[in-house]
């Protein structure tokens, strides 16, 4: 299996805990478990930000992040993420494997602070939204809602 196979593998199979999770977050909450941290709601829409960024960035050979306000509400942060995700799986499956193969300079208000190429950043963004993925676990039942299975049962889902 190519890098490119495995990584869109690992990908699709992260993809259905890291819905269950973000779903979980109820309507209207602000919790967030210090002042310091992002509220659930703004950990949901950085995920499916880093999903567009990353497949944008991919297509066009440059990653800009860019810092934009969460909707309002938890439902229009999900249907963004149902909206998105398939077809930028998609769009990630049909870029050539020597665009993965380039480097591509990840920029952040006009500066560049990375370039690595595609792959490095794939991999990257994926961890790096398991980890938020992670993160908003920890948040669900201080909301008062429930953690989903995600790599096996959860006390809130047995098998």
């Amino acid at each position: 299996m190519d890098e490119k196979a495995l990584f869109l593998k690992f990908w699709e199979k992260e993809a259905p805990a890291t819905r269950k999770v973000v779903s979980r977050i109820p309507e209207g909450s602000d919790y967030r478990p210090d002042p310091k941290s992002r509220t659930a709601r703004e950990i949901a829409w950085l995920i499916v930000r880093e999903e567009i960024a990353l497949g944008e960035g991919l297509e066009r050979g440059t990653l800009e992040w860019m810092e934009l306000p969460a909707p309002p509400t938890m439902q229009e942060i999900l249907d963004t993420y149902d909206r998105h995700h398939e077809n930028l799986t998609d769009r990630l499956r049909s870029i050539p494997p020597e665009r993965w193969e380039r480097r591509v300079p990840f920029v952040f208000q006009g500066q560049e602070v990375m370039s690595e190429t595609g792959y490095d950043n794939a991999w990257g963004f994926l961890f790096d939204i398991i980890h938020h993925r992670g993160q908003l676990s920890t948040y669900l039942r201080p909301m008062g809602s429930t953690v989903p299975q995600i790599y096996g049962p959860s006390a809130d889902e047995p098998m």
